[in-house]
């Protein structure tokens, strides 16, 4: 596909111009694009407007669609994630190491942008921004390949970045957008190995999948979330109820809601009512084990299969599993768990302090909302997605994930014996 060949060869020479921006420079075309965002919000939202419609038509969810929309207030608070990039620290150089050696050799180790990112991702095209200002402020160029649901967004939302930066006189190839939105642009993105250094899939399973198993470019694996809330023996009902409804219910077709909920045999008599009470009021459905069903005979309440346990609903449904012993919610937990987001809601310090030390997942909870996992509620200005992985980054991703480092070494004429 020549058209991708030229996005990478335009993408790779703009990482160079990157390489020698100051921070003050790239703090100027953040807050420009920021402006030129909210300047430019009725195109942007114009553009939108024809990704729903074609979204309505084919019957999208309610909580797809959710994730599709642009208003006035998404577009301002995309700016505000710009503004705030730009006002987090510059990674770029940092010493992260001092090494002297006894040959006299001073070794320094510093952080390095990676040169060229490809971002995969579906649905929500509050990620191009995002993605582009956390690239940019890092140092990288970015190649974004969005889906097709938001394709009219995410082209309206490019040109408007790139405009600025060229107004600033800075290298607007820095951010470019694959505009061709069939499995083949993906694919070939995937063995772009001469042009793209670090590939990041964020969307479902299937697509996550298919990257990580067939990529020929590295990759930083982002996860699906069946998200769990653990309520304890000794847990505040009325702060459980609360947590639930609303890593649950505040927004259904997000990674970090709540999928699955776990509780203490000693607390599900009294606490299971009260959240289902809450819960059937926000139209939730409970797929409840044969103790959940004894416990609630309600017509919200139906049978959990095995597979259940395991999905991530995106909608108005969750798992509930009522264990004997913390040892058995963290084992049911660590089986199931997409190592997203797990929480505990408990007056025990010795039990939370178990669950943060044993449960295996990037985010661990005690006593608040998975909804927190989040670049912008962890203070990063914006995130590139939820690494599920164990390498060098973990969680959400802000600018110190997308560095390397590299050596540099200093001497006066020293030579290897």
């Amino acid at each position: 596909m020549t058209g991708l060949t030229e996005l990478g060869k335009r993408a790779k020479a703009a990482a160079v111009k990157m390489t020698v921006l100051s921070t003050e420079e790239k703090n100027r075309g953040l807050r420009a694009a920021a402006a030129a965002l909210t300047e430019k919000s009725a195109e942007i939202i114009a553009a939108n407007a024809l990704d729903m419609k074609r979204a309505e038509e084919k019957g999208t969810s309610s909580a797809m669609l959710d994730r599709l929309v642009l208003t006035e207030k998404k577009i301002v608070g995309m700016a505000e994630g710009l503004y705030q990039v730009a006002d987090l620290p510059d990674p770029i150089g940092a010493l992260i190491e001092t090494i002297e050696r006894p040959n006299g050799l001073k070794i320094e180790k510093r952080k390095v942008p990676f040169g060229v990112i490809g971002i995969i991702y579906e649905s929500r095209p509050n990620v191009t921004a995002d993605a582009a200002a956390l690239c940019f402020k890092s140092g990288n160029a970015c190649i974004l390949r969005g889906g097709s649901d938001a394709i009219d967004s995410n082209k309206a939302i490019t040109n408007v970045l790139r405009e600025a930066l060229k107004k600033e006189g800075l290298p607007e190839d820095a951010i470019q957008l694959i505009e061709d939105t069939s499995h083949e642009s993906v694919n070939e993105l995937m063995r772009m190995r001469e042009y793209v250094d670090l590939l990041i899939p964020r969307g479902g399973a299937g697509l996550i999948r298919n990257v990580v198993e067939n990529s020929k470019v590295p990759v930083i694996e982002t996860g699906v979330g069946n998200c769990h809330i653990f309520v304890d023996a000794s847990a505040d009902i009325k702060m459980a109820v609360e947590i639930i409804v609303n890593a649950k219910t505040q927004r259904m077709g997000v990674c970090n809601a709540a999928e699955s909920l776990v509780i203490h045999k000693d607390a599900a008599e009294k606490a299971l009512p009260e959240i289902n009470k809450a819960l059937s009021e926000k139209g939730i459905t409970l797929h409840g084990d044969p103790e959940c069903m004894d416990i609630l005979k309600a017509g919200n309440v139906v049978p959990a299969s095995e597979e259940d346990y395991g999905r991530e609903y995106l909608g108005p449904e969750i798992s509930v599993k009522i264990v004997d012993t913390l040892d058995d919610a963290i084992a049911h937990v660590n089986r199931y768990t997409t190592h997203h987001s797990e929480a505990i809601v408990t007056r025990d310090e010795e039990n939370a302090e178990r669950f943060l030390r044993e449960i295996d997942a990037a985010c661990v909870y005690v006593n608040a909302s998975t909804r927190f996992t989040d670049g912008f509620e962890f203070g990063f200005g914006a995130e590139i997605g939820i690494s599920t992985q164990k390498f060098h980054a973990r969680g959400p991703m802000g600018l110190e994930a997308l560095t390397s480092y590299k050596f540099e070494i200093r001497g006066t004429g020293q030579v290897r014996a």
